[in-house]
């Protein structure tokens, strides 16, 4: 079984053991028109075992593949898959290379990696995360950075006031992209806000950010051009020397890494070492069954309570 939620208490039912565990091994639901989502944390947070999998009403899926990149038949509300909430330091992301794609914490060099404070931020200054259904290609040269994709889902950065969840599928509207180039890799930066953020309605497009959010567009190219300097690594580089682009601009990027993602799944590319099952995607020869999607995360370890963090993860940088 997976984790359930108890209405009257803060405490939860394990996976597969059904003993009580601490509120520190969660899950919750999204609900959106048309499937409801469960993010069910198992192993321990902040350890090598940690994965957040996810389900909606009829099983397991994977939140890359099996969730849509659209919430509404307009195709102007997207849904992001929230890897990293504000102002806090592991790094998390889908593990594109794993069945189910669960959200894990990157490694760097055999160690769990957790992103510097630069002063004055503290991790990172929006909820971050992907967009489902998308791809950046390995393979394909893009003609505005004349690089390659970096091989990932599209990035994702939520500017709205409310602190995310690991593991939520938050509805979005697009407002504009940076193109930030990481180690010679075409990587974009989404940037977007919840749809039920008070400035909404007010913010929609990248040229009203600074409007009601003044130097949050500074900031954010600031902090992504020095976030990797205290491990030793150069600032990182942008196309267009750092500007953010617009809405139509960010919406033809979206479009193109969704056509890529369609082509991975249908295996008209190389699959760039990706994980293509899916148990819910129709029209492609990667699907699996439930049964073979449980049975992955039933052979994960009980949630447990998280792992000492090493204190110097709170330290300010200075660069």
């Amino acid at each position: 079984m997976f984790i359930r939620r108890l209405v009257s208490s803060s405490r939860i039912i394990g996976l597969k053991t059904g003993r009580l565990l601490s509120s520190t091994c969660y899950t919750f639901s999204t609900r959106l028109a048309m499937a409801n989502y469960q993010a069910v944390q198992v192993g321990q947070e902040y350890d090598f075992s940690y994965r957040v999998y996810f389900r909606n009403q009829d099983g397991p899926i994977s939140p890359w593949h099996d969730i849509p990149l659209f919430a509404n038949e307009e195709k102007t509300i997207l849904n992001m898959v929230v890897e990293i909430p504000r102002w806090t330091n592991a790094k998390m992301e889908i593990a594109t290379k794993d069945k189910l794609n669960s959200i894990k914490q990157d490694i760097k060099k055999g160690k769990l990696r957790f992103v510097h404070n630069i002063f004055p931020h503290h991790g990172y200054m929006w909820n971050y995360g992907a967009f489902p259904q998308t791809w950046e290609d390995p393979n394909h040269v893009d003609a505005n950075t004349s690089c390659k994709g970096d091989n990932d889902p599209l990035d994702v950065c939520e500017i709205g006031y409310k602190v995310g969840k690991r593991g939520e599928i938050k509805q979005v509207k697009v407002l504009g992209v940076m193109a930030m180039i990481d180690e010679g890799e075409t990587d974009w930066k989404i940037l977007a806000i919840d749809v039920t953020d008070p400035l909404a309605d007010k913010i929609n497009d990248v040229d009203d950010i600074p409007k009601y959010m003044p130097n949050f567009l500074e900031a954010t190219h600031n902090w992504f051009r020095d976030y990797k300097i205290p491990a030793g690594k150069p600032p990182n580089q942008f196309a267009f020397s750092g500007e953010a682009k617009n809405k139509q601009f960010a919406m033809g990027v979206i479009h193109e890494t969704h056509n890529y993602w369609r082509d991975l799944v249908n295996g008209a590319c190389d699959d760039g070492g990706m994980n293509r099952a899916n148990t819910a995607t129709t029209n492609n020869n990667h699907k699996i069954s439930t049964d073979e999607a449980q049975k992955e995360i039933d052979a994960q370890p009980s949630c447990q309570s998280p792992a000492s963090i090493d204190q110097s993860v709170n330290k300010w940088q200075y660069v």
